[in-house]
């Protein structure tokens, strides 16, 4: 599994996520606390939004913790919106290319999570690409590639609604296929306007995701896990929800796969932090 954090409010430099926190993602790099892997150290990745439409990038496979580039970019550049992201990898080789976040456009998007017997699902998911969006895959993951579908299935027009018909088209697929159904899925992406973020699993095990508010008055951070130890800060979103960061707030609600029902999200244990953190209760 791998680690992630993103910002949206007013600008700040990328250190306040990626390296000064006592438990930042360089941190989680070496030693996460809540991920099934403590060490992600399979490549890492940032992407920052500025003056232009498309964002910028800057990706490797060295560990996260060994890059000392990493540590000067994020304490340079400043930004409203930002997504960073430190990778184990559970398929595809350790390669720039596999390294998120995977950026089209004006689209950035990054992802915690895997697709069950993806070596089978490969090709006919690969095959719903039009060829524009075809020749735009250059890794070898299946986060890229669901990126990729999400794009596929109107990202620009509908996010949350294109997301959901990626990951049911995914799981209709593996039935089809008579292979056993596991999506997993908590993935950031952002237009460079706002910032979504999605958990989800077919099994109810979707990889972590947490809030709280940062930076100015105004701003956000979403995370695969805290950045510090005060707990009461952070606000667990439940199994089962969608994100929007934006102009006017935080707004989380329910979220399914297309053409699968929607079910009450899990009840986090966090709850009662939602409050505390100003997040809207789903």
């Amino acid at each position: 599994m791998c680690r992630w954090a993103a910002y949206r409010g007013e600008p700040l430099y990328l250190e306040e996520l990626v390296t000064s926190p006592a438990h930042s993602l360089i941190e989680q790099s070496h030693c996460a606390t809540r991920a099934k892997t403590a060490t992600n150290g399979d490549g890492f990745g940032i992407a920052w939004y500025g003056d232009r439409d498309e964002p910028g990038r800057y990706r490797d496979i060295l560990p996260a913790w060994s890059d000392c580039n990493l540590r000067s970019i994020a304490r340079q550049i400043r930004s409203r919106l930002f997504l960073a992201h430190v990778r184990a990898a559970t398929g595809g080789g350790t390669r720039r290319d596999n390294c998120h976040p995977f950026v089209h456009g004006r689209w950035a998007f990054m992802h915690n999570g895997q697709i069950g017997h993806f070596e089978h699902l490969r090709r006919p998911m690969e095959n719903m690409l039009a060829d524009d969006l075809y020749a735009a895959r250059t890794g070898t993951t299946d986060s890229e590639l669901l990126f990729l579908l999400a794009l596929q299935f109107g990202l620009d027009r509908d996010p949350l609604g294109a997301v959901a018909e990626a990951l049911g088209f995914v799981e209709r697929l593996a039935e089809q296929l008579s292979l056993k159904v596991l999506v997993r899925f908590t993935a950031a992406f952002s237009n460079g306007e706002d910032l979504y973020a999605v958990r989800y699993a077919s099994d109810r095990r979707a990889p972590t995701l947490y809030a709280a508010p940062m930076g100015p008055q105004g701003g956000y951070c979403l995370v695969s896990e805290p950045l510090n130890d005060d707990d009461n800060a952070w606000a667990e979103i439940p199994d089962g929800s969608a994100v929007i960061v934006g102009e006017n707030g935080v707004d989380v609600r329910l979220f399914g796969a297309a053409n699968a029902p929607v079910r009450e999200p899990v009840v986090a244990a966090a709850s009662s932090a939602k409050v505390a953190s100003g997040l809207p209760v789903a």
